[in-house]
């Protein structure tokens, strides 16, 4: 089958490749000619792991260009990014790849949504815009298939995580499940599309909420002399609790995004709302621990540990690094970023030497396992403060080397760790199983 893939970013290059791999004949389209040309002369513009591999494996059955070509096949993988003033989908790239396809759709052709949208956006707007090809919505196969997939194992998640396939009609339905079963070796469940939109942005929409009541309890375990990492891992030990980690905020292009085109024509999004804006409001709550920290400090200097949105990823997309960065200029602190993962950041990137140098504390924002191997005995710092928003770092190792620890949601004047607490209580049971008052 001849695929035409619109948008070869972090989600529409891989798809483009796993069908390029499974024999297809596949051409990539992209508005950006730098990113044709790097692709057409053998090298990927996005590091993702397995991915340069899976280009040399595909690249006699892809090409790049950026003017679509009739197919049997059209995937719409473009960004959708959010207008953050209005906290509405911006879905302009969606229209324009949209109107492009129109211009090559012929009878029976398929048309398959990637892209996250709004529940209701392939009917008020993408079928629309294809029916100007002068076809029906009957004429042509429409589908909605949200990507699943996490960066730093993306690969690996198209090929073996499970996959919504929505339709206009079953026989739309089907012919995307077997076009993606091509490489899709989870299992495909069918439905209509508006489900397909609404349950991705649910998936995202449920991690965001879960952060979110993490992060509360994090600021109450404070108050209350309360490790919060130790008390969630006991907690989740109940058959039927799964709290999520807390952290100095959500990034990404999904978690942090998707809640709300979910919510964006609803009137009833109060937790949803809620959880956004205590997950947004976290920088602001590590700069009120950092604040106490360099009380009394003259023009101190503060070194960020990490500007990825997670760890092990050199994206940066919406990353909370961002914000807590700002509020820092705006106490009148000077920042050093060290992130060995991102090549490219708003703020210069330094070597690991040069970022601690003459600094009062460092921050660390991203849980990139790196930073577990640093060892404290030769960092030199001005002064030796840490805030570990994360909960990755040895704390007691850092300690004996005379650093000052500050675990995020740690409010235990001394930190315990779990291997200090019983692995088994055992408790006498009384012959009559009764329990002498």
């Amino acid at each position: 089958m001849k695929i035409s893939v619109l948008g070869l970013g972090y989600i529409g290059l891989p798809t483009a490749l796993l069908f390029a791999k499974g024999g297809h004949e596949v051409i990539g389209v992209d508005v950006n000619q730098q990113v044709i040309d790097s692709l057409n002369a053998g090298n990927i513009h996005i590091e993702e792991a397995g991915l340069q591999e899976l280009f040399d494996q595909a690249k006699d059955h892809f090409i790049a260009q950026n003017t679509i070509s009739e197919a049997d096949a059209f995937i719409i993988a473009v960004p959708t990014p959010l207008n953050k003033s209005l906290r509405i989908a911006d879905l302009s790239y969606v229209r324009a790849a949209a109107a492009m396809i129109a211009t090559k759709l012929k009878k029976q052709d398929l048309v398959v949504l990637e892209s996250t949208v709004p529940p209701g956006a392939s009917e008020r707007i993408v079928i629309p815009i294809l029916e100007k090809s002068g076809l029906s919505g009957s004429d042509f196969f429409y589908a909605h298939c949200p990507e699943r997939a996490i960066p730093g194992n993306t690969i690996h998640e198209m090929v073996h995580n499970d996959r919504i396939i929505g339709g206009t009609n079953p026989e739309s339905g089907m012919r995307a499940r077997e076009l993606y079963s091509s490489f899709v070796q989870g299992s495909i469940f069918l439905t209509n599309v508006r489900n397909a939109e609404f349950i991705k942005l649910l998936e995202n929409t449920y991690r965001d909420v879960n952060i979110a009541l993490a992060n509360e309890l994090a600021k109450i375990a404070e108050e209350s002399g309360i490790n919060i990492w130790n008390a969630i891992k006991l907690a989740n030990k109940h058959p039927r609790c799964t709290i999520h980690n807390p952290g100095p905020g959500v990034g990404g292009h999904c978690i942090a995004i998707d809640p709300w085109f979910l919510t964006e024509n609803s009137t009833k999004t109060g937790i949803i709302h809620l959880s956004r804006d205590i997950n947004d409001s976290m920088p602001n709550f590590v700069i009120h621990i950092l604040r106490g920290i360099l009380k009394g400090v003259k023009e101190p200097t503060v070194t960020i540990f990490g500007v990825s949105y997670k760890g092990n990823v050199g994206d940066t997309r919406e990353s909370p690094a961002l914000k807590f960065i700002q509020l820092c200029e705006n106490e009148g602190y000077a920042i050093k970023c060290y992130d060995p993962f991102v090549n490219a950041f708003d703020y210069p990137l330094l070597d690991l030497p040069s970022a601690l140098s003459d600094s009062d504390c460092i921050v660390l924002i991203s849980d990139h396992t790196v930073f577990q191997q640093i060892d404290p005995s030769k960092v030199q710092m001005r002064r030796k403060n840490v805030i570990d928003t994360r909960n990755i770092l040895d704390s007691q190792r850092w300690k004996a080397h005379g650093f000052t620890i500050k675990i995020m949601g740690n409010g235990e004047p001394e930190p315990q760790g779990l291997e200090e607490l019983p692995t088994e209580v055992s408790i006498p049971v009384m012959d009559d199983k009764v329990i002498p008052l």
